[in-house]
């Protein structure tokens, strides 16, 4: 690639594809064990509330690895970055299939490592070579490669489940990790050219984090990610299980049900992308955006056993269109206010912020679980989030 300015979709189709397949794969290695959490939980001899801890302990290593991940990027390139994180997700899942505590625990460590750097990975090259004005769609294409993975792991693993034990499906997802690291080999030379090879990655490691917190724009935006992506892994991390233990469903049929949440997430990214910066600006749309997903955790929180199927997938179309939603249109904002050649390191130290709110969202709703206090208290919250959310995306003044 060349320093040009890009001024055809064309330019972005290569990477755009790249990215979303790794976006993919890793989504649903993040959220095979979340799916599986009641059989493994089973054997391990301990509370399928435990996902929350897992989830928290999987972002509390990706806050920093995605802070460190956009100076990484300039150092190896996009591409080479994609493959380690796909890699170590691999490698986290097959070192679970051990079936002890300690090695779930590293698992989870395993795949914070490798969750924190695909963002910047992927704003730093598409942003090199995509148009302005396609920004929005082309990032919310991008970002449905996260939903979607999510409704791969709830339509797939629960029968793999069946079929091979949880460790069997364990295995199936880190072996199509494994082989998508070895394809994006082929695109190396042609995207990673950038690549500063004589880059030192350990200076001001707290650089990307400062340039977002002085900009009153960017800042903004990076707790608003803080506060969504909070209600949005929560609700995938908890939706299953609560499904099972509260509302009486088996697991495939509760599968369905976040596969259809997640489905209803790529719709959703698909077309804010395109109303971005045309018929509603991002400031609104993420204010609505935030609306839409209080009022679904509220229906939520009041679901019991006998609420009809019907209900609960429209319910999950509401809660995946706006929770899940959101993504793309974020980052393409952040990443046309960001300076010139830095969106990577911008997204970079933004995700410390926003996944420091993942990291607080699933710790709390397990507390409140623990204390007896119910699922019911657990959407409540997310309701909450969700409003302080809008109200920062209100907030939002870039033009």
């Amino acid at each position: 690639m060349t320093g040009t300015q890009p001024t055809s979709f064309a330019t972005a189709a290569g990477p755009l594809g790249a990215m979303f397949v790794m976006q993919t794969l890793m989504a649903m290695a993040g959220l095979t064990a979340p799916v599986f959490a009641v059989p493994l939980a089973a054997d391990l001899g301990i509370s399928a509330g435990f996902v929350g801890l897992y989830m928290s302990v999987v972002f509390v290593i990706a806050m920093f690895s995605g802070v460190l991940g956009g100076g990484v990027v300039v150092r190896l390139g996009a591409i080479r970055v994609s493959q380690i994180c796909l890699v170590c997700a691999g490698l986290a899942l097959a070192l679970m299939t051990s079936g002890a505590l300690l090695a779930v625990l590293l698992a989870a460590m395993l795949i914070g490592f490798s969750y924190g750097p695909p963002t910047p990975a992927s704003s730093h090259i598409l942003a090199r070579t995509t148009p302005p004005r396609f920004m929005p769609i082309v990032f919310s294409l991008k970002q449905t490669g996260v939903p979607a993975g999510g409704a791969l792991a709830g339509a797939l693993v629960p029968p793999m489940v069946l079929a091979w034990g949880w460790r069997g499906a364990a295995w199936a997802v880190a072996g199509a990790c494994f082989v998508a690291a070895v394809g994006l080999q082929f695109l190396r030379a042609r995207f990673d050219a950038d690549r500063e090879r004589d880059r030192r990655l350990g200076r001001d490691l707290a650089g990307p984090l400062k340039l977002v917190l002085r900009d009153p724009d960017m800042r903004r935006l990076a707790f608003l990610a803080g506060s969504f992506s909070a209600v949005q892994m929560s609700m995938v991390a908890y939706l299953v299980t609560f499904l099972v233990q509260e509302l009486r469903l088996d697991l495939v049929a509760a599968g369905t049900v976040l596969a259809a949440a997640q489905l209803a997430g790529v719709g959703g990214r698909i077309l804010w992308g395109m109303v971005s910066g045309t018929l509603m600006s991002a400031r609104w749309l993420l204010f609505m955006l935030g609306i839409v997903m209080a009022v679904a955790s509220m229906m939520l929180a009041s679901f019991g056993a006998g609420t009809p199927l019907w209900l609960l997938y429209a319910v999950a179309v509401l809660f995946g269109c706006s929770a899940i939603g959101w993504n793309g249109v974020m980052l393409a904002e952040l990443a046309r206010i960001s300076p010139p050649g830095m969106a990577g390191v911008v997204t970079g130290g933004s995700i410390f912020i926003t996944f420091g709110g993942v990291v607080i969202s699933p710790a709390l709703f397990s507390g409140l679980l623990a204390m007896g206090l119910g699922y019911g208290a657990g959407f409540t919250m997310l309701a909450a989030l969700s409003v302080a959310g809008a109200i920062l995306g209100w907030r939002h003044r870039a033009a």
